[in-house]
């Protein structure tokens, strides 16, 4: 079997003669962003290692105290320029030539202006020098945002080369990050129609940093793939199928979806205006639990209502769980598809690990007819039948990637008129109430599943999202989190051959081979009602307390 070149792997969408020059021009433009001193020899980027998350140490590039500023999650650093340890120039310098090295490593990255963000840094260490104080809770903090998310001045898109545009203003969610002290200084990779659960675009292929030959996830991989690799210590995702959790998951970091419209969404860039079947929502993927609490205390205690008229005015009320014994529901799998043996292992030991503590109850979780709701969302995803997506793909020459082809087919996917999509959203608003029921039949807390049916994937093979959309259609908040484990091919195989509960769970067993994913993160997910996001974060600090115990 013919192996397959790095540059070939992290390659991006191709298409006719007319999209492969403009394309050139966009990867031209970004190439020429990064600095001549950051670039690592052709003898690293011809054929690295299938584990890349060491090169930026190992590369001599970044000093001791930029390895040491770039090693610190977002509440460390913000605390050290609030205690005047640390500037917010030397934080963003330290995390934007790490996000150099990583983007070459990775295709995480769409933009990169760290000029700009020294500039931002500049003004607020001048303000700390004069004032004694900071701006805000997030003052000098390198925050890295998705392409769909405009920031001024910048390179955004909304997941095809034809809507790549230089952003006029900040959408609500940036505009509201800069009041409160965040520094901007890259944009990052998604994918094309930013509906897959991986990343590739004009720009490249995002590839997992523990295993390039995995990927990082989707639609946020170039945030979940940046942040592992440590050129950013805290970013921000969309999530309206999984965006933010999946990709987290895959590259064993924190990432959180909030329930929607919490979160401000106006001016985010997306070909479907008006559609809505479905929200998604904007939240953070960072190195830290404390840093998830640390994002979603700033961007809502900033009541994001005041300026969206969309945000629903809901603020954050994180319990104390010391005073209440937490229920757990364990889902093991969802009826559908059965995870992979590093998911089933680490969820086992998770389970077992909480009902040895006096902390939590621990009770089994049935789940209510996701084959249902999973269909439901797919449809609700593309109500024209996917007419859009092709036109903008044919007006532009872009090829039609095999994910996107997938995404947009039937059984799930067609063409509704007026009368027909009224029918989706009964289908879709009766299901939820009965799920609602079930849940409160189940007398949990919280749910911890799986974030998705295994590890990271293999390139171009994400199509059950099942794990996470169906959490989507019901608008309930959830977390992906780090187990500590990660897929070991000496202990992750199936001892005997399993019975596929579907069709879906014959395609995921046939893409299993325990020596592919070695190396892989292996994590889990937390999630409960609508609105009940603080709950969330409580119920994640302390399993993963006991877990770490």
């Amino acid at each position: 079997m013919a192996t397959t070149s790095f540059k070939e792997k992290i390659g991006g969408v191709r298409g006719d003669a007319s999209y492969e020059a403009k394309a050139r021009v966009f990867q031209e433009q970004l190439e020429a962003k990064i600095p001549a001193s950051l670039r690592l020899p052709l003898a690293i980027l011809e054929d690295p290692p299938l584990d890349v998350t060491h090169i930026p140490e190992t590369c001599g590039m970044l000093t001791p105290k930029e390895l040491f500023i770039t090693e610190l999650d977002a509440t460390a650093v913000c605390q050290k320029i609030a205690a005047g340890e640390l500037t917010a120039v030397d934080a963003v310098t330290a995390f934007g030539k790490r996000a150099a090295i990583a983007h070459q490593l990775t295709a995480c990255l769409i933009d990169f202006f760290l000029d700009e963000g020294i500039k931002q840094a500049q003004q607020l260490d001048e303000y700390f020098r004069k004032e004694g104080k900071v701006i805000g809770p997030l003052h000098g903090l390198p925050i890295s945002i998705k392409g769909m998310l405009p920031v001024k001045g910048t390179v955004g898109s909304a997941g095809f080369l034809a809507n790549i545009e230089t952003a006029t203003e900040d959408c609500d969610m940036t505009r509201i990050l800069r009041s409160l002290g965040a520094v901007f200084y890259v944009k990052t990779n998604q994918p094309q129609t930013l509906m897959h659960l991986e990343s590739k675009s004009t720009y490249g292929r995002v590839l997992n940093p523990y295993n390039t030959d995995l990927t990082a996830g989707g639609s946020s991989g170039g945030e979940s793939a940046l942040v592992a690799m440590k050129g950013s210590c805290i970013g921000v995702g969309t999530d309206g199928g999984g965006s933010i959790r999946a990709p987290s998951a895959h590259c064993g970091i924190y990432g959180f979806r909030p329930s929607c419209r919490t979160t401000p969404l106006h001016g985010v860039l997306w070909y479907q205006p008006g559609q809505d079947g479905f929200f998604s929502s904007v939240g953070p993927m960072c190195r830290s639990a404390r840093d998830m609490r640390l994002f979603l205390e700033a961007v809502l205690g900033a009541n994001p209502a005041l300026l969206d008229p969309d945000a629903l005015p809901v603020p954050l009320k994180v319990p104390n769980l010391s005073k209440k014994k937490l229920r757990v529901g364990i889902m093991m799998h969802d009826g559908v598809v059965m995870p992979h043996p590093p998911t089933i292992r680490a969820l086992k030991w998770a389970k077992d690990k909480l009902e040895a503590s006096s902390e939590v109850e621990v009770v089994d979780y049935t789940p209510y007819d996701h084959d249902r709701g999973y269909s439901i969302v797919r449809e609700l995803y593309f109500e024209d039948g996917g007419a859009t997506v092709r036109r903008i793909l044919k007006e532009s020459g872009e090829e039609m990637l095999p994910l996107t082809e997938w995404v947009i087919s039937p059984p799930h996917v067609r063409d509704h008129d007026a009368a027909e999509v009224w029918k989706l959203r009964d289908e879709r608003d009766n299901y939820r109430r009965e799920y609602s029921d079930h849940w409160w039949s189940q007398n949990v807390d919280v749910v911890l599943c799986p974030p998705f049916p295994g590890t990271a994937s293999r390139h171009d093979t994400a199509k059950y999202w099942g794990y996470t959309a169906i959490w989507n259609l019901l608008d309930y908040p959830g977390t992906a989190f780090p187990s500590g484990f990660v897929a070991d091919p000496a202990i992750d195989i199936y001892q005997e051959p399993p019975s596929p509960m579907s069709a879906a769970d014959e395609y995921n067993l046939s893409l299993y081979d325990a020596t592919k994913f070695k190396g892989a993160p292996v994590s889990l997910q937390i999630v409960s009602r609508i609105f009940n996001d603080g709950l969330v974060l409580a119920a994640q600090e302390v399993v993963e307390r006991i877990l770490k115990s």
